[in-house]
């Protein structure tokens, strides 16, 4: 490795000469598309940053400083460069570090994220804590152009330019869409405003102004119109100008030696700062260079060619899900499609290329697409919204005031509902269940397979009459022959399988096929026949069912994955216990009341006892067979 072998901390990489920077950056870049493509992980947003990350890190002294990273997603080169570099073939997988920033992880880890646009707020904490302190030290945050479209990181800007505390904010612009302004004459005035020398000859001449009487407020009126013009001609900053923050950029964000004369200006001005630099996201890699959208986040590949090493299996829930979309593009000519910056993720690049005129893609913002989505289906306009499990917690104050609260159809398709895998706690969606089940009104459904995500889907635009969600799972469906859309009676489960009275599992979602297998084995091996439902309505229950079936039974479990706490599994319990079930005769088996950790989905499903072997332990333990 060179040069990357002796770095071992920050202050190493301040032992370089700057002439070295570039060799360094291009060995980082180098061992980090190399170990992304053993371990997949997101790619193209790490080889963006890699000259900002070395000039950060040659600049400022960490940890006494602070970088605040957005997301974090983009920190492989940083973990690499603060004491991870051994450990950068470990990322995302069981029991090595973790694909974003952890506090726990390591002391250059201030603060950790796995959803956008917390930077700016964050970073305000720590240079708060600073001046209570009466300390002085540098506080930087780092965010993206996609993160900026999150409303949170404007709450942060507008609070943090009111406070006129110091800090920094380094806007990383890969999408080149102010790039007409990155010239000669941008990069003239930017070297000039940050200078020093600007700064002194800038505020002794407001200080004299303000000493000459009512010439000296004209003076300062028309100083200030002028710089305001000037920069309003040459940069797009006065947007952050208008926030309280001194706008610097755009600048070069591959010229290392640059930013690091950038950097150092910039901490002698003891105000908000803003820097804004260009990026090419996925640098030094050119497959990611052409098409970063797919190399943001992928599996395993072949680190010479780019190429994708894929695996033979049925296509996942989320390609199901984009299909069905467009052929119900076509059935329902009033259908429209939302997604808050995930459109491949979600599976909806399909439906815009065949439906643009009815897609909508809003940027970082859940909070928005739900209010804007529900606003279309209050109109009668069938609507669904694609999210994320984890994202769609953004908006929960949304789901209930605008969108349960008013009886508004709107129909959620929440995709990685469940245990996620590599991307670990921020990701997984093992939340959904019970945070949707305490809003009135609000369906809640689990498809077994590929075809009953087909058809509650179907059922809930024939429906189209209150707030529906649907959560399926990430990763490769089940690999059932697809059939004819048919809609499902609303409210029933189905029994799939009936036993011998001795256990009832009700499983939700992509744990029934596993609880099938289970029960096939207690049957096999143990003489005990277990009775398994499909209980795809979360909410409502079939109570009918549930009532008549409890009292068939000598046990009951329930099988969710999702967490314990107030999910499908205490719902199930406070129905039977209003109707004289004793508690011990109901166990609830899910994710425990805990955050789960990063690793390959089939291994953590299989610590939490959630895959078949697990579920038919927890019935034997359950009910007392050795």
């Amino acid at each position: 490795m060179g040069l990357l072998e002796r770095i071992n901390s920050p202050q190493d990489i301040k032992e370089l000469d700057i002439s070295q920077l570039p060799e360094l950056a291009a060995e980082l870049r180098d061992y980090i598309i190399k170990s992304v493509a053993q371990t997949g992980g997101h790619l193209a947003p790490s080889l963006g940053v890699v000259e900002l990350t070395i000039a950060l890190l040659y600049v400022y002294d960490l940890p006494r400083d602070k970088i605040i990273w957005d997301v974090g997603h983009q920190a492989y080169g940083y973990k690499v460069l603060t004491g991870r570099r051994d450990r950068l073939p470990t990322i995302r997988q069981y029991g090595g570090i973790s694909g974003f920033l952890r506090r726990d992880e390591s002391e250059y880890d201030f603060w950790g994220a796995g959803h956008a646009s917390t930077s700016i707020s964050a970073a305000l904490g720590f240079a708060i804590e600073r001046d209570l302190r009466g300390e002085d030290y540098n506080v930087t945050a780092v965010i993206g152009d996609g993160s900026l479209t999150g409303g949170l990181a404007f709450e942060g800007l507008n609070n943090a330019g009111a406070t006129n505390t110091e800090i920094l904010v380094i806007l990383n612009d890969n999408a080149m869409s102010i790039s007409p302004n990155v010239g000669a004459l941008a990069r003239y005035l930017t070297k000039m405003v940050a200078s020093p020398a600007y700064q002194r000859v800038k505020t002794d001449l407001w200080e004299f102004a303000g000493k000459v009487g009512e010439l000296g407020k004209h003076l300062r009126s028309l100083g200030r119109k002028l710089e305001d013009t000037l920069k309003n001609f040459i940069v797009p900053g006065m947007l952050f100008e208008h926030f309280g923050f001194d706008y610097y950029g755009p600048v070069d964000g591959h010229d290392i030696p640059g930013l690091i004369k950038i950097l150092r200006e910039l901490k002698e001005v003891r105000k908000p700062k803003f820097l804004h630099i260009i990026t090419t996201k996925g640098k030094g890699f050119k497959p990611a260079e052409v098409d970063a959208t797919t190399y943001h986040g992928l599996g395993r590949f072949n680190p010479e060619t780019g190429e994708p090493i894929r695996t033979e299996g049925p296509p996942s829930y989320t390609k199901i899900f984009g299909d069905a979309m467009v052929t119900f593009g076509e059935r329902y000519p009033d259908l429209v499609a939302i997604t808050a910056a995930m459109e491949t993720g979600t599976g909806l690049d399909k439906f815009h290329e065949r439906y643009p005129e009815r897609f909508f893609d809003v940027g970082i913002a859940e909070e928005h697409a739900v209010v804007f989505g529900g606003s279309l289906a209050a109109q009668g306009r069938r609507t669904v919204v694609a999210i994320y499990s984890t994202f769609l917690q953004r908006a929960y104050d949304q789901i209930i005031h605008d969108i349960a609260l008013q009886k508004v159809p709107l129909i959620f398709a929440i995709d990685r509902g469940g245990v996620v895998g590599e991307d670990g706690p921020t990701h997984h969606g093992v939340f959904d269940i019970a945070y949707l089940r305490t809003v009135p009104g609000v369906v809640i459904t689990a498809p077994k397979d590929e075809n009953e995500l087909r058809n509650l889907l179907f059922t809930a635009l024939e429906r189209f009459s209150e707030p529906w969600a649907i959560r399926y799972p990430r990763g490769a469906a089940v690999g059932v022959q697809l059939k004819d859309f048919e809609t499902i009676p609303f409210g029933k489960w189905e029994v799939l399988r009936t036993g011998d009275g001795s256990l009832l599992i009700l499983a939700v979602g992509a744990t029934v096929y596993p609880a099938l297998d289970a029960a096939e084995k207690l049957a096999k091996e143990f003489g005990v026949s277990p009775t398994v439902v499909n209980c795809r309505f979360v909410k409502p229950m079939d109570e009918q069912l549930l009532a008549q079936l409890a009292g068939e039974h000598r046990k009951i479990l329930t099988v969710e994955e999702g967490t314990v706490m107030g999910g499908f599994g205490e719902g199930v319990l406070h129905f039977l216990e209003e109707r004289g079930i004793p508690r011990e005769r109901v166990h609830i088996h899910g994710v425990p009341d805990q955050f789960v950790t990063h690793g390959p989905r089939k291994k953590l499903l299989e610590i939490l006892k959630l895959d078949a072997a697990g579920i038919e332990e927890v019935a034997r333990e359950f009910l007392g067979i050795s």
